[in-house]
């Protein structure tokens, strides 16, 4: 059987370290047990485990030593706590050190199971959000289209190889999908690279305004032009001009585009004559193009100058295995930005990230990883981090016990346990997230624990 994980198991009472062992192996751990706890700090020293499954009350060394032991050399291993005198405190005091969860004695083995099995799949998320984290630095100082999509990769590849030509692009995609980015990806790979890259949003203006910012007016061409005003397409001379949203300019400026594109020359509003603009034109739409085209919203004639390449960048829900690297990039930027360390997005956050589909596409994932950066009070976002339109929608499931569902008090009882693990055992965090004091919380605790 292939190996899941190396396991240390540390327990005084030989039938409970037997029967541990016997479970263990058999789900495929590669298991190293010790009755001594002194013995079990040597091993520590000698080599890494990825889970530490240790009694608490042992002679001489115990399982808080152990603990400390393994945080101090190997920061990356979870460390199970076992107990037969299983108090608040104590519990406590485990998980403020850092343990991975508090089991009483007498246990079930099959929960013991299903512990570990948790510790085992954060220890590989730590793993891949490394990985994701080296690829992310890969992209400093450059500008960054992070991906591993197949598709997107392609995208990118067609990209580099006509960034160094002068030809004009059109880039279609929904809201968010990140059109100036791809933008900005083909002048900074240009001949143009030194040049200006200028951009407008066509939909943020009217018709007036926006022929004014494009080709800029004399002195006195109309009432208040006091002064000579240069149009954003003769600044971007020797560089690249992006339109965003060409689709939102009016058919008469859209005329009046075409010929700067066919001629390379601007005329400013009250001029007489032409200025050369040496541009090269990016433009993008979120909108169907052939529609676009078929409804008259996109002039034909544009649309052909413009259409050298199109770059079609999918939605965010159809490369979903981009979700957890750029989640990893956004929590790096955020939390530099904010100063704070935050360095982990929870499996259960992850996974309804992943299941989302993301109508507002990287723009959106990067507003919750923000989010989450800003409100969270340890090195996590979890699930309790996350808004609540994704909570309601992903839900808690009831596991059934014995085929029944859980009690009122039972899932309480998981819930509660449930928040605290999501929140790294901070009883005030999980206290607000629960809407209860933190004395309450604590009573529950204890009530819990004598039962």
């Amino acid at each position: 059987m292939r190996k899941q994980g190396k396991l240390l198991i540390v327990d005084d009472e030989e039938i409970a370290l037997r029967n541990l062992d016997r479970v263990m192996t058999k789900e495929g751990y590669a298991v190293t047990t010790t009755q001594s706890g002194a013995e079990a700090l040597l091993l520590i020293a000698r080599q890494p485990f990825d889970i530490v499954l240790t009694d608490l009350r042992m002679e001489k060394v115990d399982g808080m030593q152990i603990l400390r032991a393994c945080r101090a050399s190997h920061p990356d291993t979870e460390v199970i706590m076992i107990t037969g005198y299983a108090t608040t405190e104590s519990a406590v005091e485990a998980m403020k050190h850092g343990a991975f969860y508090y089991i009483a004695k007498p246990f079930r083995l099959d929960e013991v199971r299903k512990v570990v099995a948790e510790a085992m799949e954060k220890i590989r998320l730590r793993r891949e959000n490394k990985q994701l984290k080296a690829q992310v630095a890969a992209y400093e100082g450059k500008v960054k289209i992070i991906t591993q999509d197949g598709g997107m990769r392609r995208l990118l590849e067609l990209a580099r190889q006509i960034a160094p030509t002068d030809c004009n692009v059109l880039i279609a995609g929904e809201s968010g999908t990140g059109k100036e980015l791809f933008a900005r990806y083909l002048h900074f790979h240009s001949h143009r690279s030194k040049g200006p890259y200028l951009a407008i949003n066509c939909g943020a203006f009217s018709g007036e305004l926006l022929a004014n910012e494009l080709f800029g007016h004399e002195k006195d061409a109309f009432t208040g032009a006091t002064t000579q005003k240069k149009g954003l397409i003769e600044a971007a001379s020797g560089g690249t001009f992006f339109l965003d949203e060409i689709t939102e300019m009016s058919s008469e400026m859209q005329a009046k585009l075409l010929r700067v594109i066919q001629e390379k020359e601007v005329l400013r509003l009250g001029a007489t004559q032409p200025i050369q603009a040496d541009i090269r034109v990016i433009a993008a739409t979120n909108r169907d193009i052939a529609e676009a085209v078929k409804s008259g919203v996109l002039r034909q004639d544009l649309y052909f100058r413009l259409n050298v390449v199109t770059l079609r960048i999918p939605p965010l829900s159809q490369r979903k295995e981009d979700i957890p690297l750029l989640a990893r990039y956004f929590l790096q930027k955020y939390s530099t930005q904010m100063k704070k360390y935050v360095t982990d997005i929870s499996q259960d956050a992850l996974e309804v990230l992943m299941r989302y589909d993301f109508p507002g596409n990287v723009r959106e994932l990067e507003n919750i990883i923000e989010r989450g950066v800003a409100i969270t009070y340890g090195d996590t976002i979890a699930l309790t981090h996350l808004p609540d339109e994704l909570r309601d929608a992903s839900g808690i499931p009831l596991q059934k016990k014995n085929g029944k569902l859980p009690t009122l008090e039972e899932h309480e009882r998981e819930y509660i346990h449930w928040v605290l693990k999501e929140v790294g055992g901070n009883q005030t965090a999980a206290a607000q997230t629960l809407g209860i004091n933190r004395s309450s919380l604590w009573r529950k605790l204890k009530v819990q624990q004598s039962e």
